[in-house]
């Protein structure tokens, strides 16, 4: 998501898609919970709803299921879960990112970490996603090969 369209030299662009990406987390979970009590969903049902918008980044059916990695998205559900692991999550992504200058380890090793004691479930389910998604990440970092932040992308 922003990181690739970071590579292409455009840095607003990164930043809008950033935003969307976690808003997308952010509103979905915010909305379930806004209308938990009125509609007497439980706990699970907004773990789910989490989940679900996460997911639906990941593989989204009108792009034929091939989706993004999720991380801005991940990052904007834990913010309306649970902001307090959602800092701690983009915290440590910041000193990893601009430590390494490798966003997929920052992600990896940030998602490794955030599981939250009042959204367990929901925290190490997203966790497992964002880091089954990077998959390929960590064969290119076990190779060497992975791309560095501010790497320009390679042209067609």
């Amino acid at each position: 998501g922003a990181t690739n369209v970071l590579r292409s030299g455009k840095k607003k662009a990164a930043a809008l898609t950033l935003l969307g990406d976690a808003l997308k987390g952010v509103f979905a979970v915010a909305a379930a919970r806004l209308l938990q009590n009125n509609l007497g969903l439980s706990d699970g049902i907004i773990a789910i709803a989490a989940v679900a918008v996460l997911a639906g980044h990941m593989w989204p059916v009108f792009f034929g299921f091939k989706g993004g990695k999720g991380v801005a998205t991940a990052l904007g559900v834990l913010l309306a879960l649970s902001p307090a692991t959602a800092l701690v999550c983009a915290a440590i992504w910041l000193v990893m990112a601009f430590g390494f200058k490798v966003s997929s380890l920052a992600a990896l090793a940030a998602f490794w970490l955030i599981p939250s004691p009042s959204w367990a479930w929901a925290t190490v389910v997203i966790a497992v996603l964002v880091l089954y998604r990077h998959k390929s990440n960590i064969q290119n970092l076990l190779q060497g090969k992975e791309g560095k932040i501010g790497d320009k992308a390679d042209k067609p």
